[in-house]
């Protein structure tokens, strides 16, 4: 049994361990940090081209390789010569400078969605006076064009070009529908489609969407205001750890250096920012209520 304990049989033994471990799963290991990290780019710039903006993906690769590597090193820096503490804060700023700009552009794009649906209200509004008026639904989009603002206008713009460069009116819809995937739009859409086959009173249509979209900003209103709550304590939970950490660094630094220094400090660091991180997650969602 001593020699299975031997230190030249257990070293190799090691190695190769770790060899045959590293040959089982790098091509899953590189997978996965490469989705992770210029991954992330191709979704950033499918957003940005959804929302209708000019994208240069050289940009874009650059600013999500400075905002996850280029932080991650200059933080390595920081703490140098402490490398422990340096590669620890260095890894988990790399790591979420990963996910930085994905989760910043999902917000501009959701933020984006909300505000054309409670644009909504007003242009189909319009759209509805237009048609009892007697235009089609062509000529109600442009007058919403000139009225409105950006998201709508820039959207039905983007529809009524569609149909000066040979698309149909349906398909424009459709596409319009994809960019703002949100239930208040694909009733509107799929009304259109659905009413310009079978005829029927558009104008009694887009009122009744309109009465069934402000109801829905009202009850969701209410769930916000109901849940602010909620959220604010989710955020105020989640900052403690770290407002109790800068003072007493502040007030007494000796108390709380083995938390960076040693090895045991480190780890229960790790796992305090992991248990942090899930439970703003299990916060987020519980308060998070869709209609």
């Amino acid at each position: 049994m001593s020699f299975l304990f031997n230190e030249w049989v257990m070293i190799p033994l090691f190695g190769i361990c770790v060899f045959v471990i590293v040959i089982l799963w790098a091509d899953k290991a590189i997978a996965w940090l490469h989705k992770r990290s210029l991954g992330q780019r191709d979704e950033v710039i499918k957003i940005l081209r959804v929302m209708g903006m000019d994208v240069d993906e050289k940009k874009v690769t650059l600013i999500i390789l400075l905002m996850s590597f280029g932080l991650g090193a200059l933080v390595f820096l920081i703490f140098w010569p402490s490398v422990l503490m340096g590669a620890f804060f260095g890894a988990s700023i790399t790591v979420a400078g990963w996910q930085l700009p994905l989760l910043l552009v999902r917000m501009i794009y959701e933020q984006r969605c909300t505000k054309f649906v409670d644009q909504m209200v007003d242009g189909l509004t319009i759209m509805a006076n237009g048609i009892k008026a007697g235009s089609n639904p062509q000529e109600s989009m442009k007058r919403v064009v000139e009225i409105m603002g950006n998201p709508m206008s820039q959207e039905f713009a983007q529809v009524l070009y569609q149909m000066q460069v040979g698309d149909s009116f349906e398909s424009a819809l459709n596409d319009l529908g994809n960019r703002i995937p949100r239930p208040d739009v694909q009733m509107f859409v799929t009304s259109i489609n659905i009413l310009k086959e079978t005829g029927g009173n558009l104008a009694e249509t887009f009122q009744t969407i309109v009465l069934v979209v402000r109801e829905r900003q009202k009850v969701e209103k209410k769930i916000q205001a109901l849940t602010a709550q909620g959220m604010m304590q989710g955020i105020i939970v989640t900052l403690i750890p770290f407002i109790l950490m800068a003072v007493f660094l502040v007030i007494d630094p000796a108390f709380i250096k083995p938390m960076f220094n040693t090895t045991l400090g480190l780890v229960l660091l790790a796992a305090m920012l992991g248990l942090q991180i899930i439970g703003g997650v299990l916060i987020k969602k519980l308060v998070t209520i869709k209609v």
